[in-house]
């Protein structure tokens, strides 16, 4: 446990993502809670974007200040991208991302400088998001102890870790892409390219946004803890792998500690309240369905989802983004659709997700496979019918369906088809089938939940890291020390 004393200063640096942004909060609140004094850092557009969502917030309170409030020593900070916090990042994404990866450094190390200059704790420690791409440059500066926290799972880590081998045996970057299985990667017993993330599909490689992945996995060899939102059980052999190069730590799921409700706002959109529609549905016969905060579908995909759910007569809570299809044009529903399902279809442009599946009526979740709803729909007990759009949620669905053996897919061939959408949407939500897959998911709940216990592999593996971390902390004070002698 940490010394009260002498309490060490760290600052939290989330990636400007949804799906990052929570876990990186609730690793902040979890630092806090073992004694950590936090300074927590935003972009001014993430911050904008929050506030917009929580429009009756008090006057001046940021999002920690009812984490303040329950004893919590959390800072907050918000540093600019580069952008007016008015452009919307998605319509303009290359630029975004060209920023990230060349000029918001610059303002990343003007805002760190500040803060470690006047903070009191001072500042020991860095933990920022493994796809930023500056952490060591600032970490080295500012003689900071160097975290790197990965939000995916270890599986994705350590693929982008060893992208030197893929590359030297044909699986990527080769003209023609090897379609054999990958059997070389340390700590991954076998994996196909088909499981792959999306962006190792590529032909193009050269995107700024494949830049920005090449750059921090470099990086983050340079990091002296890695943290991954995981749980050792469920991914053993990968993390032992990455411990013997790395100190890398499995301490997920970094779940706030009352689950249904975080005392953070994160949400950058406002939520509708799906309770009062839910209320009125038998336990377990709605279905939730989620492509998350980043994933796009197509049109015709869309299409194909809105006749199955039709077809398979199953209640449901979708989430439709106004942005779902694409972030310039709206999406659209089959004629008359919305009037045909009104007695049992509820669609939002956003709501609470863990509020909603955590419902008594909620039996089953259509999700994009990011790893935040994975975790959340496991905690939930829910099976899960798995549409993965891009990005880690393809090996995420590997994991889900053929490893865990709790989810279903919801394609087996590249187009889907309202059929299939409704006969899968039924095997999920009734059956023997669906009782095969609630049996297996309350095993792998009962992980999360034996991992996050007091004596349970994560938070073993948390209080581990803290204790390495006071170390390397001394060793970095005394070796400034010792430079500044004469």
């Amino acid at each position: 446990m940490v010394d009260t004393h002498k309490k060490p200063r760290a600052i939290v640096f989330a990636y400007p993502l949804q799906g990052h942004l929570i876990p990186a909060v609730h690793l902040a609140m979890k630092l806090a809670s073992k004694g950590f004094t936090i300074t927590f850092i935003n972009t001014q557009s993430i911050d904008h974007q929050i506030s917009k969502g929580k429009p009756h917030a008090a006057a001046g309170d940021d999002i920690f200040a009812e984490a303040r409030e329950s004893g919590l020593d959390i800072r907050y900070a918000t540093v600019s991208d580069g952008f007016p916090v008015e452009l919307d990042r998605f319509q303009n994404l290359v630029q975004f991302r060209e920023v990230h990866l060349h000029h918001i450094c610059r303002h990343v190390d003007e805002l760190v400088g500040k803060i470690v200059r006047t903070a009191e704790p001072p500042v020991s420690c860095l933990v920022a998001d493994t796809f930023h791409v500056w952490t060591p440059m600032i970490a080295k500066k500012y003689n900071l102890v160097n975290v790197s926290f990965c939000t995916q799972i270890a599986l994705v880590f350590t693929l982008y870790y060893h992208l030197h081998l893929l590359k030297n045996n044909g699986h990527f970057a080769s003209n023609c892409n090897r379609k054999d299985t990958i059997d070389y990667i340390p700590g991954v017993k076998a994996i196909e390219p088909t499981d792959l993330m999306s962006y190792l599909h590529d032909t193009n490689i050269s995107t700024v946004l494949h830049q920005i992945i090449y750059k921090s996995f470099d990086e983050v060899k340079a990091a002296d803890f890695i943290l991954i939102n995981t749980v050792h059980e469920l991914e053993s052999e990968t993390i032992s792998a990455l411990h013997q190069k790395q100190p890398t730590f499995a301490i997920g799921p970094i779940f706030p500690s009352d689950f249904t409700k975080s005392i953070v706002a994160t949400s950058l959109w406002s939520e509708s309240d799906c309770t009062q529609w839910l209320n009125t549905k038998p336990t377990g016969s709605v279905l939730y369905v989620s492509f998350g905060s980043l994933a796009h579908v197509s049109q015709d995909d869309l299409m194909e989802i809105a006749h199955g759910l039709w077809l398979s007569g199953v209640s449901f809570v979708w989430v439709l983004r106004q942005d779902i299809v694409d972030s310039r044009e709206a999406y659209s529903l089959p004629v008359g659709f919305e009037d045909s399902i009104k007695d049992r279809g509820l669609i939002v442009t956003w709501c609470t997700q863990i509020a909603v599946m955590s419902h008594p009526s909620v039996g089953g979740f259509l999700t994009h496979c990011g790893w935040n709803s994975v975790l959340e729909g496991i905690w939930c007990s829910l099976p899960l019918l798995c549409f993965p759009c891009f990005s880690d949620q393809i090996p995420n669905r590997k994991l889900v369906v053929n490893d865990w053996k709790i989810g279903i897919n919801l394609c087996d061939e590249k187009s889907i088809t309202m059929k299939e959408v409704a006969d899968k949407i039924n095997r999920l939500m009734s059956g023997k089938s669906a009782d095969g897959l609630r049996s297996e998911v309350k095993k792998v709940k009962r992980t999360l939940e034996n991992a996050i216990a007091t004596d349970g592999s994560s938070e073993k593996n948390f209080n581990q890291f803290i204790k390495d971390l006071e170390v390397k902390i001394h060793k970095k004070r005394g070796l400034a020390t010792l430079s500044q002698l004469p």
